[in-house]
């Protein structure tokens, strides 16, 4: 069998799971297809880690930003040296994962919608997309994507789990949809859906690893080998060949990036 080439938009391999076998996951990655991933930020503290990846790695891009359960405290100063390395470093292609979570209270709501739209600016100024984190916050992260101008700059709705008429208002401001892990499971009726409705040239996929390891790996370390088991479910649902997903994913995730 030909090996595919597989695109994960969206990775923590800079997390501390990956402390022990950092390197011979991303080695075994790469030899089962996984061409590219995009090492995603959540706070600032992990800028060194996604830093140290692309030293290493000639197959992977980052993304600097701050995730909204982050945003406690942030000050526009923290933000000088996020741009700083954003315009030195060209194989950083995004500002992210940001956006809104009210699934925890921990967050102030107002200071999250605050520091979304503070770095939507930024990603406009830099003309760079964005990966947008939201959870149980769909209309708050729409009108705040719609009031800060984000469709000038476009970007993925990571991990997502809303209605498909929701999607649908997401890709026509230009936003790709980000499907992971979660597709395989029995009760993500929605996200099946999505997966089977939603127009191809709009679907990207990701693992979010280490977390939300796909069917029958649930619960497990999740990585970007188990990609294959999220593009067969989506080949199935739609009813055409994994290689058309292949296909549609890589293309999306380069033109996504601006690669």
């Amino acid at each position: 069998m030909q090996i595919p080439y597989i695109f994960d938009t969206h990775a923590h391999y800079d997390d501390s799971s990956f402390d022990c076998d950092r390197q011979e996951v991303l080695d075994r990655i790469l030899k089962a297809g996984v061409r590219h991933f995009v090492d995603v930020s959540s706070e600032i503290s992990s800028m060194g880690g996604i830093l140290k990846i692309l030293a290493e790695r000639p197959e992977a891009y980052g993304t600097l930003g701050v995730h909204p359960s982050e945003t406690h405290g942030l000050k526009e100063s923290d933000f000088i040296l996020i741009r700083a390395k954003i315009e030195e470093e060209p194989r950083i292609v995004a500002v992210g994962e940001i956006g809104l979570d009210y699934h925890y209270d921990g967050t102030d709501r107002e200071e999250q919608k605050k520091w979304f739209s503070y770095q939507i600016e930024l990603a406009r100024s830099l003309k760079k997309p964005i990966v947008v984190h939201s959870r149980d916050a769909a209309e708050d992260t729409y009108r705040v994507l719609m009031d800060s101008g984000a469709e000038e700059v476009g970007g993925v709705i990571h991990c997502f789990s809303y209605s498909i008429e929701m999607a649908e208002k997401f890709v026509e401001m230009g936003f790709y949809i980000g499907i992971g892990g979660v597709v395989t499971f029995k009760n993500a009726k929605k996200l099946k859906e999505i997966a089977r409705r939603i127009q191809l040239g709009r679907i990207v996929l990701e693992t979010d690893c280490p977390y939300l390891a796909p069917a029958p790996h649930r619960g497990e370390r999740n990585d970007s080998g188990y990609l294959p088991l999220i593009a067969e479910e989506i080949a199935s649902l739609r009813d055409i060949s994994v290689s058309e997903v292949y296909g549609a994913a890589w293309e999306n995730a380069h033109a996504l990036y601006g690669l």
